[in-house]
């Protein structure tokens, strides 16, 4: 298993060294700068303000720096078995190869079913919190704290996905395992997301938007002063709980300060992938529809459907929201022709959200099910259960 620090050795070459250059200017080793660039040693104490003059950082920047450590070969090798046989023996290389495992169970996360993942990711959790217990170094079980924060938020999703959202005590218990790890590792944004996932338990499992709202608003607070992104998407939470209690005033007051933070955005928010356009305009259609406003949600909703289709279970979603808004507008041949969409998305991923609003569309169009269109969607409906 190889690993490197890479943004120690972008951050070199922005200083204008080589690995000769800044090993004279520091007077150390050319080998010396290979081996913290590689991740098998640390540059001593003595040495680090030295280093950090020399990279044009601060002492909290080299901090990073040396911290942010990637995985090159992804096969599992020796120092990780070995670590699980020794959970003391731990190091920043080990838990660099399992947040790099868990990175690409999230980006799957979007394109296959729940289901499929859970396995993997409950493995993965459980060795992250075995190797966390029995970390001797503080700094790798601080490391180790934020990797179980993220593997914790992950399993909350896929649990709660994999129930259809019907087992809303197990995801939650997951959100509140993530929030303690990151308090643990201070970090406010995974904090704030964790946070956040539990007002959607509450939003759209519990069918509580006050405990909903409630949610939303500590994952803002908590995200404000670290990422506007995240705080922009816990405000869009914010509004659609407010929708659901049919606040309209309070939910497009909380739609325009959402939108306000997209102006924030800067180059290190980490959650910018997250809040996007189409996530804002998602949400909002989302909102118009809960305020029995389908005439709104409809233009809203079909634009963002378009714009999801690399983002299938949020895609599944929109869709799902779009012909309930075509429903409840009488436009019955555009509802079914959505609504045979809405399964297409859902087939895929089979995401707990996508899965409810299609079956909430199909008790809506009950009234029709004599008719041979109906019963062809009624028939997909049984197929998918």
């Amino acid at each position: 298993m190889a690993a490197k620090r890479m943004g120690l050795v972008r951050r070199r070459k922005a200083a204008g060294h080589t690995q000769e250059s800044l090993a004279e200017f520091l007077g150390v080793e050319r080998s010396t700068v290979g081996r913290w660039e590689s991740a098998e040693t640390e540059p001593q104490a003595w040495l680090r303000p030295k280093l950090a003059r020399a990279l044009k950082v601060s002492n909290e920047e080299l901090q990073a720096l040396l911290d942010d450590i990637i995985v090159t070969d992804t096969q599992p090798g020796e120092r990780m078995t070995y670590a699980l046989e020794n959970p003391a023996s731990a190091d920043l290389m080990v838990v660099a190869y399992i947040h790099e495992r868990l990175r690409k169970l999230d980006e799957l996360y979007d394109q296959e079913a729940s289901t499929a993942l859970l396995g993997r990711a409950g493995q993965l959790h459980g060795q992250v919190r075995f190797l966390r217990e029995n970390a001797a170094n503080p700094r790798v079980r601080r490391a180790l704290y934020e990797v179980e924060a993220d593997s914790a938020t992950i399993m909350g999703q896929l649990v709660w996905d994999v129930s259809q959202r019907r087992d809303h005590h197990a995801p939650v218990q997951y959100f509140k395992e993530a929030v303690e790890a990151a308090r643990h590792a201070r970090d406010p944004s995974t904090e704030a997301y964790a946070t956040l996932r539990m007002s959607f338990v509450a939003l759209y499992g519990e069918k509580n938007p006050v405990r909903g709202v409630t949610l939303a608003e500590q994952a803002a607070d908590a995200a404000r002063m670290v990422s506007p992104s995240l705080t922009g998407l816990s405000l869009l939470h914010v509004a659609e709980g407010h929708a659901m209690a049919g606040a309209l005033s309070e939910c497009e007051a909380a739609l325009r300060k959402a939108e306000a933070q997209f102006d924030r955005v800067h180059p290190d928010d980490l959650a910018a992938p997250f809040y996007t356009v189409n996530e804002f305009n998602r949400l909002a259609g989302s909102c118009y529809l809960a305020l029995d406003l389908p005439e709104r949600a409809e233009p809203i909703l079909r634009m963002t459907s378009r714009a999801l289709a690399s983002k299938k279970k949020s895609q599944a979603i929109t869709l799902g929201n779009l012909t309930l808004a075509l429903i409840r507008q009488g436009k019955l041949d555009e509802a079914a022709a959505t609504m045979h969409r809405t399964i297409d998305a859902v087939e895929l991923t089979r995401g707990g959200g996508g899965l409810n609003l299609a079956f909430s569309a199909g008790r809506e169009l009950r009234q029709w099910r004599t008719e041979p269109w109906a019963q062809e969607i009624n028939d997909r409906l049984l197929a998918l259960m």
